[in-house]
């Protein structure tokens, strides 16, 4: 399966009609979030609606920009994955949405706890055994990044991610994770046999990232391949 990473796009939605072509290689679209211009949250209902006209499967959470009630408006059109656990075609997504706090002056910043307790439904999915194994099919979708080589450093040396989401990817090792925010911790990384992608700002850079993934034929997911591409 070819999935198409995109984060931040910053109400920038004149670059999703030079995508087209890519788009129409996807089979699903996973996108961390910032579909609104930074302190400008009206923006991202146009961000909204053109993103929904370029695929028909599209995985989504809400970014620091985005107003806490925007997400309304992407249950209403069945994108978002925030505080849920989502199945399609043998995967499972569940995503967190906002940014932890930092300036408090954006539209959704929340604590590191707040943050991570929207994948409570994926610690409660887990047998009474504790057996994490089921979630080789499992990708996480979070706008705020975890602590993971410079996905998630604005200057290379200091860093922005969340120590707590860290431990929980380490813990659980989900398939894959994918976070934006940090626009300039553009890359893929890993922790544990985690991948971890910020495919950075879409809107503001123009990069994207294609994971694939594949299915064995005991039904055992992997990462087979991950390209980060730029417009």
């Amino acid at each position: 399966m070819k999935l198409l990473v995109i984060s931040d796009l910053h109400a920038h939605n004149d670059v999703l009609d030079k995508m087209d072509d890519i788009f129409a290689k996807a089979d699903a679209v996973l996108f961390a979030g910032d579909f609104a211009e930074c302190f400008k949250p009206e923006t991202g209902d146009a961000a909204l609606e053109k993103l929904c006209t370029k695929h028909d499967t599209i995985f989504s959470v809400l970014g620091n920009c985005d107003n806490e009630v925007f997400l309304g408006d992407l249950e209403d059109k069945d994108i978002s994955v925030e505080k849920a656990l989502v199945f399609h075609e043998g995967l499972a997504f569940a995503g967190s949405g906002g940014g932890t706090k930092f300036t408090g002056k954006t539209e959704f910043e929340r604590t590191e706890d707040e943050c991570l307790s929207d994948f409570d439904i994926v610690v409660n999915s887990v047998d009474e055994n504790g057996d994490k194994s089921l979630w080789n099919n499992l990708i996480l979708i979070s706008h705020n990044p975890p602590i993971c080589e410079k996905l998630d450093s604005f200057d290379g040396e200091h860093h922005a991610g969340s120590q707590k989401f860290t431990d929980f990817i380490l813990e659980n090792q989900p398939l894959a994770v994918i976070c934006g925010h940090i626009h300039e911790g553009t890359g893929v990384g890993k922790l544990g046999d985690t991948v971890v992608i910020n495919p950075g700002s879409l809107g503001e850079k123009g990069t994207y990232v294609w994971l694939q993934v594949e299915r064995d034929k005991d039904g055992n997911w992997s990462v087979s391949k991950v390209e980060e591409c730029k417009l």
